[in-house]
């Protein structure tokens, strides 16, 4: 993608990848400028650069002990990035994996992310590619904002969810915002997973394809907090509150998310 850093591209829809080391974009159409991206093209650690990780039991009454720059759980491999959830004692948890987030490396206001992925398999799985405020620390979920791009669980195969929660509409109150879409094969394919990200609105799109779209609406920031930046995470988590409401199946392990490439991109 280093080729195309700093152009503007006209997007055209399908879901094209690298191609004989030329990497073409994917999108409902429209003029964006490439900003940021990972192709995944250096075997071994995840560039620290532009990624950190999350570590220990974080949230959802999860399973999996998230590591720290451990290759068992996430590495960059033909051309690739895995975030690979095992079964395995390790620390306190019975089970690992990886959550990458771009945290205090890169954060995004506006625009188009996508991600060209193929996702894990098997009841207890729970993979997701999302955004929460960069501001977190500060004012707390969800008056921070989280932008869902796609989540998963394993136990409703070929179903991808998009989400949005704010501090009026988040699942704990039951009023989240958010739509789900069958795909074909979303286990052994890849698929492009996107938000395009306005001022008044964010489309959520599958392979150029818009399946929900989230308007500010009156009511200030605690409806609408996507005026700040936000940062990307990439995890699969393992049981929890959703991911493990029908169990985890041990006999699936190892699972893996493999991610082609992300990209950003600014409009105009």
């Amino acid at each position: 993608m280093r080729a195309l850093a700093g152009a503007a591209i006209l997007l055209m829809s399908g879901c094209a990848g690298k191609t004989n080391g030329v990497q073409t974009p994917s999108s409902l159409g429209g003029a964006w400028t490439l900003a940021w991206s990972d192709e995944f093209e250096t075997a071994g650690a995840p560039d620290a650069s532009k990624w950190d990780y999350e570590e220990g039991f974080l949230r959802n009454d999860e399973k999996q002990w998230y590591t720290r720059d451990r290759r068992e759980n996430a590495r960059v491999e033909g051309g690739s990035l895995v975030i690979e959830a095992r079964r395995e004692p390790f620390e306190r948890g019975q089970y690992t994996s990886a959550s990458l987030v771009t945290r205090h490396r890169r954060s995004f206001l506006y625009g188009r992310l996508e991600v060209r992925a193929k996702l894990p398999r098997g009841r207890g799985m729970w993979p997701a590619i999302w955004m929460l405020g960069a501001d977190i620390d500060a004012v707390g979920w969800p008056r921070c904002g989280e932008i869902d791009v796609m989540e998963h669980v394993g136990f409703a195969p070929g179903r991808v969810h998009a989400t949005v929660h704010t501090d009026a509409y988040n699942h704990v109150k039951g009023t989240q915002k958010g739509a789900q879409t069958d795909l074909a094969d979303l286990y052994d394919t890849f698929h492009v997973y996107a938000v395009e990200w306005r001022p008044e609105k964010i489309d959520f799109l599958v392979d150029g394809r818009t399946y929900f779209s989230f308007a500010k609406e009156p009511g200030g920031e605690a409806v609408w907090p996507f005026d700040r930046e936000h940062y990307l995470i990439m995890n699969i988590a393992v049981g929890g509150g959703w991911g493990g409401q029908q169990g985890i199946d041990d006999a699936v392990f190892p699972q893996r998310m493999t991610v082609d490439y992300v990209r950003y991109y600014r409009a105009g």
